[in-house]
Order: structure tokens, then sequence, then C-alpha cells
């Protein structure tokens, strides 16, 4: 293993780095520059949901960079249009913004809420969050985020978030009893940073229910649960609910940098010319490589090998850890949840 001393100083502190560098991948293995070999069980942290080097997206990358990387949102982009075409027919939502990441497509999620809610003449309003949550390191994102640790030293905080346990809808008919300013509500179906907790199917069912009832915006964060992690395109496809916007990244450009914000005919229309924008965003190359992503998703049936491979591991694991003393419970989407 390299040694911490080998690395360069003139990057900053900001990660509690392992002392390796990676040279190389291949499919679900890292290569370190004297070729010891290493399992990247965390995808690099749910991005590289196709491997590293996979064929089809290294084909792409080599023939879009050869061609065009990057003209601006002045004019248009035809894979931008395409991506958006696919997602938008996959998830049965109507408009796409294209970012960076998912902070950014969070970011764009509370923009287009407070909009919503300036728009119907609330002059404070207010989205209301998940205890556990991330959204993202922005300051907007972090203020939403329910991690006092990352928090900490970054006051004041952007305003304007109240916040609940998951999977307590009474908490939410509390909060719209007494908050007239909440105009939306902000979650990821799957915690991801917070412990991989998953909001229930009723749980989903019943916020849609209330959203439509007091008018709030519906907003999803599945950028870590999405592209086909749990066995359906997005997290929230397993329940019967349609969202007014989801948020994903990671794993829609397998490395290379995209978000994106989907949003359904009630939120399509909201943001006008400059209102939002990106410099970056939806750039050619990433989203001809997204589209290879999504393709291959598709054609490879990779999200019908999650689902079961989702449900033999879960299983697995429960049938072979039930009973231990030391473990308090093990979660997944797929699998009969049982507590311990």
């Amino acid at each position: 293993m390299t040694t911490p001393t080998q690395f360069a100083d003139s990057v900053m502190n900001t990660y509690a780095r392992l002392p390796v560098a990676f040279e190389r991948g291949q499919g679900a293995w890292l290569y370190d520059s004297n070729e010891e070999q290493y399992l990247d069980a965390i995808s690099g942290i749910g991005v590289v949901g196709l491997g590293h080097a996979h064929p089809a997206v290294t084909r792409t990358i080599q023939e879009q960079a050869g061609k065009l990387l990057h003209t601006s949102n002045l004019y248009h982009i035809t894979a931008q249009s395409t991506l958006a075409q696919e997602l938008t027919s996959i998830t049965g939502m109507s408009k796409a913004f294209f970012c960076n990441s998912g902070a950014e497509a969070n970011e764009a999620a509370i923009k287009l809420a407070r909009l919503y809610g300036n728009e119907r003449h609330i002059d404070q309003p207010q989205i209301l969050v998940m205890e556990r949550a991330f959204h993202g390191r922005t300051l907007a994102t972090l203020s939403a985020s329910g991690n006092r640790k990352i928090q900490a030293g970054f006051e004041p905080l952007v305003r304007g978030f109240v916040r609940a346990p998951l999977n307590d809808i009474d908490a939410l008919f509390h909060v719209a009893k007494n908050n007239k300013n909440i105009v939306a509500i902000l979650f990821e179906t799957i915690q991801g940073e917070g412990g991989v907790h998953l909001a229930d199917t009723a749980y989903l069912e019943a916020v849609r229910t209330l959203c439509d009832v007091q008018n709030w915006l519906m907003m999803l964060d599945e950028v870590h649960s999405g592209n086909g992690r749990t066995g359906k395109y997005f997290a929230y496809q397993h329940s019967r609910i349609q969202p007014d916007v989801v948020v994903t990244a990671k794993g829609l450009g397998n490395g290379i940098p995209i978000g994106v914000m989907l949003t359904n005919d009630k939120t399509s229309t909201l943001f006008k010319p400059g209102h939002h924008g990106s410099t970056f965003g939806g750039n050619p190359f990433a989203c001809t490589v997204a589209q290879t992503v999504v393709k291959t998703l598709f054609n490879d049936r990779l999200i019908e090998r999650a689902a079961t491979l989702g449900e033999r591991m879960l299983s697995g694991l429960q049938a072979k850890l039930e009973g231990a003393d030391y473990i308090v419970d093990i979660r997944g989407k797929l699998a009969t949840h049982k507590k311990f």
C-alpha cells in the first residue's frame, strides 16, 4: 500500500483519505501503482454502477471526445434533448433541467420550490425536510440536510427549512396544521448517508395525498437510489406514487459528472429564462455518456439483475444473521423487512 508521505501536500485537507491511490480499474476491481487488487465495494460512492472501464461507456467517451465536448446552453444541444426524452419516458415526468451533481440538482429543486411559493404569494416559503437527511454540501443543501456535524462552523445556515422524522406521517399532519408557509417536502426515498433508512411505501402514498391536499410539491432526492440500484430505475417506482420533482446524479454518468432535476406538468413551467442555469450542465459530452449508461442498464437487463442480487444478498444476510444479538437491523428495499 502506498504511504501518505508519497502524496502531494498541495491539496486541501477536506477528506480523511486512505493511504492508497488507484491507477486503473476494470469492472468491480481497482488497481494501485503496485498492481495490488481491491474490490470497489462502494462503486465510487454509488457512481460507477456499470463498473470501471465499461467498454460501451469507454467507446462513447472516446467517440464523443473527438466530436464535441461543450458549447453552452445558449444553443440547443441535441444530446441533452434526447437524454431528457429518455428520462421523462422512463419516469412519466415532463421536463428535465441538467446540471453537474446531486447537490446542484437539489439546489435547483429548492429554488423551484421557493419560486412556487412566491408565485402563490407566500412571502416566507418553507420546505419540509427530514431528520438524518443528506442533500449535499452547498450552503442551501447543507442547511436542508439533517446532520448537525456537517453543518457546524458554517452558520448562519440558509433559513426556510422545517424538519420532521422520516416515516412519521402524524408529524407531517402536525406541521401542516400549524405552519401555513410550507410549500414543498423534500426527502430521500432511501436515506443514504443517514444510514440506509427507507421511506415506507405507505408513507410515500400518504405524503403524496397530503401534498395534493395542501398544494405542496412532493420532491424526491434519488441521487443515491436512482439509476437502477434498487431493481427499478428510481426507488419511488416500487410504489404507485408520482412526485412533482425528482432529482438524481451519481450513477447517471458512471463517473462523468452529471445531475438532473425532473419535473412534472405542475412544476415544469415555473422556471423561465434567467431563473436558473449552469455553464456546464447538460453539455454534449456528459449527456451522450449518460445516454449510453441508460441504454446499457436496460439493454443488458442490469436493473432486473440488481433486483435479483439485492434479494439474494438481503435474504442471505437475514438467514445467516438471524438471532445474532449484535445485529440491530438489516435494511434493504427489496427484502421483507425484519427487525432483530
